[in-house]
């Protein structure tokens, strides 16, 4: 990667001095693996991961009528999150398309944050400026000032808990899942949040980005002392795949709406939000495609793209997000099929560089932790 990449993570040097392959992410110069990916996606099923996220936007909403805003500007009830807490939403066009899938957090009666995914943060500022302007609300688009680190796996919370104050130990214990904090973290005053999004427990770290490196050196020593691992966005795709989760841009686009991707939900329909006409007729329509987890019968990974036929050789879906499982040891994949042969237990098929190979349609997710 070059040295003139804008905006960059305060890390970059961090990543460099550990030997990373990059990536260009959204704009972004970013951690692809530092090693072995297959390494550093066992590391977080097992131990812990170490994530520099800093390419997610991060936008503060606030003032009186915050809360107001935010419903109108995203599809679900931002007003009925409870202080601490947080909830996954949707932004939609006016026609129902989804523009972005994020997190709304709640920091106080009149604080918000909404965390967007990086391709999608400078469209999301700019809507939710826009949205809130008949309200007493201002928009501050902090992406490029604040640093998020992630702490993944089953050792995140004795990672975490090693680098707080003795009063925070329980604050820390009882941080509940979709939940968020202040917290001192290595001495460094952070947002901590108990999100993430590889299918293990985890926390997520707000921080200035003055303060990124010292609060990153301390979680890396910490992590690395129990036997993890710095990892990047390979491994991250691979994790979050097994967990079923979505991702912008292959399960979610601005071409479909929340009930074509299964997310319908997460609307809600009762009060006035921008896309919130487009939805109502939407959600009374069937729905002709809907998205699936497929099971590959080989070792031959679909990949996003990849067309999927039934046994007669009729094209009736297509793959969004397909890998070979690190901890399952077989190909995984998501696809959008057809709705009647969506059941779970269906045998497709997928051509893979000219090859026919069998899936069998699963649910999603295909991990989940114990």
């Amino acid at each position: 990667m070059t040295d003139n990449q804008t905006p960059a993570s305060p890390l970059l040097d961090e990543h460099r001095a550990l030997g990373a392959a990059f990536t260009d992410f959204a704009g972004w110069a970013m951690p692809l693996k530092y090693g072995s990916e297959l390494a550093e996606h066992k590391a977080v099923r097992e131990t812990a991961g170490l994530f520099d996220l800093s390419h997610m936007g991060e936008i503060a909403i606030t003032g009186p009528q915050a809360s107001e805003a935010l419903d109108f500007a995203l599809v679900g009830e931002a007003s009925k999150i409870g202080t601490g807490r947080a909830k996954y939403s949707l932004m939609c066009d006016v026609d129902g398309g989804v523009i972005d899938d994020l997190v709304v957090y709640r920091l106080a009666d009149d604080r918000f944050l909404v965390v967007a995914n990086a391709a999608n943060a400078p469209t999301v500022a700019r809507e939710l400026l826009s949205r809130a302007a008949q309200f007493d609300a201002d928009v501050d688009d902090q992406s490029t000032s604040t640093a998020l680190i992630a702490v993944q796996g089953p050792a995140a919370e004795g990672i975490v808990s090693s680098l707080v104050p003795d009063e925070q130990l329980e604050l820390v214990a009882h941080l509940k899942y979709y939940a968020v904090t202040a917290a001192q973290v290595a001495g460094v005053d952070v947002l901590l949040a108990r999100t993430g999004y590889t299918g293990e427990d985890g926390f997520e770290l707000y921080v200035p980005n003055a303060h990124a490196v010292e609060l990153w050196r301390a979680l890396l020593a910490a992590t690395t002392e129990v036997g993890g691992l710095p990892a990047g966005l390979a491994c991250r795709d691979t994790l979050r795949l097994e967990a079923g989760m979505a991702l912008y841009g292959h399960e979610l686009t601005r071409e479909l709406n929340p009930y074509a991707a299964g997310l319908g939900k997460v609307v809600r329909l009762g009060k006035e939000f921008v896309g919130r006409d487009a939805l109502q007729g939407l959600s009374e329509l069937p729905v002709s495609r809907v998205l699936v987890g497929l099971k590959g019968a080989t070792r031959r990974a679909a990949r996003a793209g990849y067309t999927v036929e039934n046994t007669d050789g009729a094209a009736v879906g297509l793959v969004t997000s397909g890998a070979l499982s690190p901890t399952l040891g077989y190909p995984i994949a998501l696809a959008y099929l057809d709705t009647g042969l969506a059941e779970p237990g269906t045998v497709v098929q997928v051509d893979i560089r000219g090859k026919k190979e069998q899936f069998e349609i699963t649910p999603a997710p295909f991990y989940r932790r114990s």
